[in-house]
């Protein structure tokens, strides 16, 4: 099986270079053809021009796609809307017609923010969205371009991904707690904190339960599905959490306070959404998956810092 795997410099991406290894032949891709490490790939820059995107896949001739591209800058994005669209919905609709021509299947990430409001459960996949903000509705925009294509796919809703490198809330929280003796963290605001090692370890194992032999099984379960750690949390309890963690690990010195506040005492420029927690039981129940609790996995990320596995 050949794999072409689109922002593979990012969080997710980073980790899906481990995880999908083993699957097949991989081929990986970044915006300025650079790896993490320097190493060097092929070039994919979703914002540019869809005909150079089209080339590519035709040069790269893959039998699956998976997409960890994405414009993520969620408050930048209301100022920058043309390439939000660009990035997360016109060049995902590029990529979901040619592989509708080329019978190929595509693996794509989305997100909790197309869900915009408040609520009372967790978001089944079936929920009706109502994404707020630019980044949101080309988020939405791009899930709704795939489906239309008629490519095999597998659309992933994630929330609050996180890691040991890059640029992610946990990685601030310990930077800013070298710095500060008290942080301010809004605690009104509910979701899954989501390691990119476990989407990219689950988007594996999905993928190889759909494909045993390299090519993709009849009754392969294409379609949308809710990815994250089990459980939720505020970001305040997210940020006591992993200092705690981060503490006992050695990783900081001290333990800063961390005051809880609400949304309206930290504006944005973009809405975030109070309660995003997603419901997962379809993926567990059909991929035969079992997610984490977040605090389980938030361990695992703290240990792989502690071991000094971070690369940037």
């Amino acid at each position: 099986m050949k794999i072409l795997l689109l922002g593979a410099g990012g969080q997710v991406g980073f980790e899906l270079m481990r995880a999908l290894g083993p699957l097949g032949a991989l081929s990986a891709a970044t915006r300025d053809g650079t790896l993490p490490g320097g190493a060097r790939c092929r070039v994919a820059d979703l914002g540019g021009d869809p005909a150079a995107l089209r080339a590519l896949l035709d040069e790269a001739a893959p039998d699956v796609i998976v997409n960890a591209a994405a414009y993520t800058a969620v408050d930048r994005a209301e100022d920058e809307a043309a390439l939000a669209q660009a990035i997360n919905a016109e060049a995902v609709d590029t990529l979901g017609r040619w592989a509708a021509a080329q019978g190929v299947a595509v693996i794509h990430y989305s997100t909790d923010y197309v869900f915009g409001g408040g609520g009372a459960r967790a978001w089944r996949e079936d929920d009706a969205p109502a994404p707020r903000g630019v980044y949101a509705a080309s988020k939405l925009a791009g899930e709704q371009a795939l489906r239309a294509s008629g490519a095999p796919h597998l659309i992933l809703r994630t929330a609050w991904v996180y890691a040991a490198r890059g640029h992610n809330f946990l990685r601030t929280m310990l930077r800013l707690a070298g710095e500060r003796d008290t942080l301010r963290v809004v605690n009104d605001q509910f979701g899954t904190p989501t390691p990119a090692r476990l989407i990219a370890n689950a988007t594996a194992a999905m993928l190889a339960r759909m494909a045993p032999r390299g090519g993709f099984a009849g009754d392969a379960a294409w379609g949308t599905y809710h990815l994250t750690a089990s459980g939720h949390t505020s970001w305040h309890g997210f940020a006591e959490a992993l200092l705690q963690a981060a503490q006992r690990a050695g990783l900081i010195a001290r333990m800063p306070e961390v005051l809880a506040i609400a949304t309206a005492d930290y504006p944005t420029r973009a809405q975030r959404p109070a309660w995003s927690v997603l419901d997962c039981t379809r993926v567990q129940d059909v991929f035969a998956l079992r997610l984490p609790d977040w605090h389980t996995a938030l361990d695992a990320v703290i240990g792989e810092l502690a071991d000094g596995g971070a690369q940037r």
